[in-house]
């Protein structure tokens, strides 16, 4: 990445959720790429109480929002069963990309904006929970563009699988890209 000083915003607590899923994501024109270590069926306040992030995704979706998701650990069984639900999403809505490696926690939407910091995305972590049932959490914002291409192009290179060749875990991946 260029040397050149970023304008980032640092984040922790309750806006960590106002910043990246209310102001980034849900407004999320184009792509959404999320990358965490835990995947679980965070819930979204919307105007008649607490929805599933996936129904929303959904929805986004049905407006051309094109959603990409790595993630290192089986998603909860929550998650799971919501997607179920969601034939457009399990119908190439939403990307789903196991790496058993994949510690990252970032989003980034749009090409233009992009978080990065400890949240995974679970409830506890980007979601609304109450400050006394948050996991301690922190991290950056940025819209220069040199950090989004950045964190942009980390994403990319995991996805079309440029560390799975020569990965010592590849015993471990439910589905490496590249196999045999």
């Amino acid at each position: 990445m260029d040397p050149t000083p970023l304008e980032l915003e640092l984040l922790d607590g309750e806006a960590l959720h106002e910043r990246v899923i209310q102001d980034m994501v849900l407004n999320a024109k184009r792509t959404v790429w999320i990358a965490t270590a835990n995947l679980k069926d965070m819930r979204i306040p919307m105007a008649r109480g607490f929805r599933p992030a996936l129904e929303v995704f959904d929805r986004m979706a049905a407006e051309g929002v094109q959603f990409r998701i790595i993630h290192s650990d089986l998603p909860s069984r929550s998650f799971r069963n919501t997607l179920e639900k969601l034939p457009r999403l399990t119908g190439g809505g939403l990307e789903l990309q196991a790496c058993p490696r994949c510690h990252w926690k970032m989003v980034v939407v749009d090409g233009k904006k992009a978080y990065a910091g400890s949240a995974n995305f679970t409830g506890a972590g980007l979601g609304a929970k109450k400050a006394e049932r948050r996991n301690l959490e922190l991290g950056m914002l940025g819209e220069q563009p040199e950090w989004v291409k950045w964190l942009e192009g980390l994403f990319d290179g995991f996805w079309i699988g440029k560390h799975c060749k020569d990965c010592q875990r590849r015993d471990l991946c439910p589905d490496p890209i590249g196999a045999d």
